[in-house]
């Protein structure tokens, strides 16, 4: 399943989003809440690997996005959940090819692809990208190309 920005209506069972400008605290409030809406959504079982994704998602924008400011959307879909980030900063954010593995960061997308079964990020003409990812409720995480 690959979608540029969202997926379609009759895809999507539920769905979550707000635009905020986030700080160095601001993930702990967006675990919760994904998690009620988990919870919500009967799929406690993915909470602990989304939330995880959901976290390093989050501090690329603390880290990297001038003015902090970006636009969280959670989708429940058939057979899981989808989330996606979008922020104004052209710069795409990259796998690293030879992890540091003492280095305090530059790993995020590696734990994103570890406990995701899908994950990409797509351009936008005007500016900006959308960084998402898919938790399935059955099934381990398969390898992907990032920008699929």
């Amino acid at each position: 399943m690959n979608h540029a920005t969202h997926p379609s209506e009759a895809e999507v069972g539920g769905r979550y989003g707000m635009t905020l400008t986030v700080g160095d605290h601001s993930a702990r409030h967006l675990r919760r809440i994904l998690r009620q809406y988990l919870a919500n959504w009967s799929m406690t079982e993915l909470a602990d690997d989304a939330e995880l994704a959901l976290t390093e998602l989050m501090a690329n924008v603390v880290r990297h996005v001038p003015g902090r400011t970006c636009r969280l959307v959670i989708f429940q879909r058939a057979g899981g959940l989808r989330v996606e980030l979008t922020d104004d900063c052209p710069k795409l954010p990259a796998m690293p090819a030879h992890p540091d593995q003492l280095a305090e960061s530059g790993r995020g997308l590696l734990i994103v692809a570890t406990v995701a079964n899908r994950w990409g990020v797509v351009s936008h003409a005007g500016g900006g990208k959308t960084v998402w990812f898919e938790c399935d409720t059955s099934g381990e995480p398969e390898q992907v190309s990032p920008n699929r």
